[in-house]
């Protein structure tokens, strides 16, 4: 037999109060003494009851539930920043809905549409893109959508990444004041916004200095795409002396292959520096250098972006670049007088 589901009723009759009081002691914000507080809350516990929060939120037209569609978890700096994310957001009183999408993103408008059904009221996009149609669509209905490591060419839309040009610049002259001669770049996914961004500051840097790109691969943001791309690289006659590889985990994974497999050492034979940061980052078997991606600073602008638009309706779009920091440490020459810089 199906057991009675408790309600605030059963709740109010077993402490002694009235069904409002109830209300209020469940109800964030809401006005409670700690006595009634503690009395409901025994009761409760007894009985146990829970507020139901979808029933809340069709009385008060507000589900406090946040969207969030990530593709890419694989990089080992998303599962660190986006729990960063999802816990800001609880502090906040917003529970979040995750969906995931593939990396190339060829299903992210029929997810976001499944995430407007379950009245969500806002949307991050973790390394994922929306169409121009359905990101209307979210703009009439009143739903902020907040591109978290990525950008598209849309003035409706808010995004808050790295400053990714920037990034890329600096990795190509570091490699170039180490003295390199044949530099070249292991791509991601050439369908994102980060990868075109650090990709065009870092030959515009070369270019600006009169460097030419010695190679270039893609490794579309996969360890066993990296590992591939390494191969070929380092399979010709001729091979680089230094590699920029668009983030950390595939320029992980190029040292691996290039160590093992071609028994090459780093940096003796050929420097390797990455993007993001993450934590393996900076393990002594790696010890890579790097541009930080500012995570904790990427939350905090998603987080108060988001909510100014929710809860201020402050509709105006939000394009946030934070810079990053080069990480040097020993997977690259380090020219005479460079220091890790200063966040």
């Amino acid at each position: 037999m199906l057991k009675e589901a408790v309600t605030s009723q059963h709740v109010a009759k077993k402490a002694g109060v009235s069904q409002s009081a109830v209300s209020r002691v469940f109800s964030p914000g809401a006005s409670a003494s700690a006595e009634m507080t503690a009395k409901v809350q025994k009761a409760a516990d007894e009985l146990g009851y829970r507020p139901n929060v979808l029933a809340r939120s069709l009385i008060t037209g507000k589900s406090k539930i946040i969207g969030l569609v990530v593709a890419y978890l694989e990089n080992q700096f998303y599962p660190e920043a986006l729990e960063k994310l999802s816990l800001s957001l609880q502090e906040q009183g917003y529970h979040v809905l995750v969906f995931m999408a593939t990396l190339t993103n060829d299903n992210v408008d029929q997810l976001l549409d499944e995430l407007l059904d379950y009245q969500v009221e806002g949307i991050v996009l973790a390394s994922a893109s929306m169409s121009p149609v359905l990101a209307k669509r979210c703009h009439t209905a009143g739903v902020p959508v907040v591109l978290f490591n990525r950008r598209q060419d849309d003035d409706t839309l808010s995004s808050i990444t790295s400053n990714n040009l920037e990034g890329g610049k600096k990795v190509a002259k570091f490699l170039i004041a180490g003295g390199h001669q044949r530099i070249a770049h292991i791509a991601g996914w050439e369908g994102a916004s980060t990868q075109r961004d650090r990709e065009l500051g870092f030959m515009q840097e070369l270019k600006r200095q009169k460097v030419k790109l010695f190679d270039r691969e893609v490794g579309n943001y996969h360890y066993e795409s990296a590992q591939a791309a390494a191969r070929t690289m380092f399979s010709k006659a001729v091979i680089p002396d230094a590699v920029f590889v668009g983030n950390d985990h595939m320029a992980l994974a190029v040292m691996e292959c290039i160590r093992h497999e071609f028994g090459m050492r780093v940096p003796e034979d050929v420097s390797i520096v990455g993007y993001d940061d993450v934590e393996l980052a900076s393990w002594p078997s790696f010890a890579l250098t790097t541009i930080r991606q500012a995570s904790n600073k990427m939350v905090f602008e998603t987080v108060k972006t988001l909510l100014d638009n929710i809860e201020s309706h402050d509709t105006e779009p939000r394009s946030i670049e934070i810079d990053g920091t080069l990480m040097i440490r020993r997977s690259a020459k380090i020219p005479e007088g460079w220091n890790n810089e200063k966040l």
